[in-house]
């Protein structure tokens, strides 16, 4: 279920007294120069099998892209028609089903082809979900994305250890970090704070208070949708 708003605002204090630091490989999407339609042999998405859920109101889009306090990292082409903005937490359950049985056949049928993009933003819950989202920005940014795919398929592993720091680190040095690295990037106070801000922005300038929260060509649409409720959204902003 969505997270209140007011749990969103008592994590958020939590996580600014607590930090990232008490917890101590994919190539970039080229894009293509036209929208394409996966073959119908091989789409992965039904729109008409789902209705499209009701947006709870919309926002600027120019707003919305406009730069913030870190640079987005776009999946699929820049270009491209449709432009989804997902704020998540890395340990939201729900964010991580999302990722794991929604997001490969929305990328297959809509990023991959050109129909749309795909922005992922920070909007971390806990100490835990900042550290990891702090660790995906400290890895060069062709890898970012990956990164951010490997926490939310191993979520249960390091959200919920004993020891997040030591799980954590694995991952890390998966993504060719050494324990060096890792141990600055979470003292890094100046990308803690550019973390918190994204979060903040969108909670204040774009009403973000549950994860995931979507944004679709300026549409928000809270909590996780089904691949084929995705689609259908997807094709309605075409």
């Amino acid at each position: 279920m969505p997270i209140s708003r007011k749990t969103v605002q008592g994590r958020l204090a939590a996580v600014m007294l607590a930090g990232a630091a008490i917890l101590a490989a994919a190539p970039a999407f080229t894009g293509v120069a036209l929208a394409q339609e996966a073959p119908a042999a091989t789409r992965q998405t039904d729109a008409s099998a789902a209705t499209a859920p009701q947006s709870q109101g919309s926002v600027d889009t120019a707003a919305l892209m406009a730069p913030g306090a870190l640079p987005d990292i776009v999946i699929g082409n820049p270009d491209a028609p449709v432009t989804i903005v997902e704020y998540a937490s890395l340990t939201c359950s729900h964010c991580a089903d999302f990722h794991a049985n929604a997001y490969p056949a929305i990328k297959a049928d809509y990023l991959d082809t050109g129909v749309a993009k795909l922005v992922l933003r920070e909007f971390p819950f806990d100490p835990r979900a900042l550290a990891g989202f702090m660790l995906a920005r400290c890895v060069p940014e062709d890898r970012r994305t990956a990164m951010v795919d490997v926490l939310f398929d191993q979520q249960r592993q390091w959200a919920m250890a004993e020891n997040a720091s030591v799980e954590l680190l694995a991952i890390a040095r998966q993504a060719g970090m050494s324990q060096e690295q890792f141990t600055a990037c979470l003292q890094n106070a100046e990308l803690q704070g550019k973390v918190m801000e994204v979060q903040k922005r969108g909670q204040d300038e774009f009403g973000v208070a549950a994860t995931p929260t979507f944004f679709i060509n300026g549409d928000r649409y809270a909590g996780a949708m089904t691949a084929n409720e995705m689609a259908a959204v997807i094709e309605a902003h075409r």
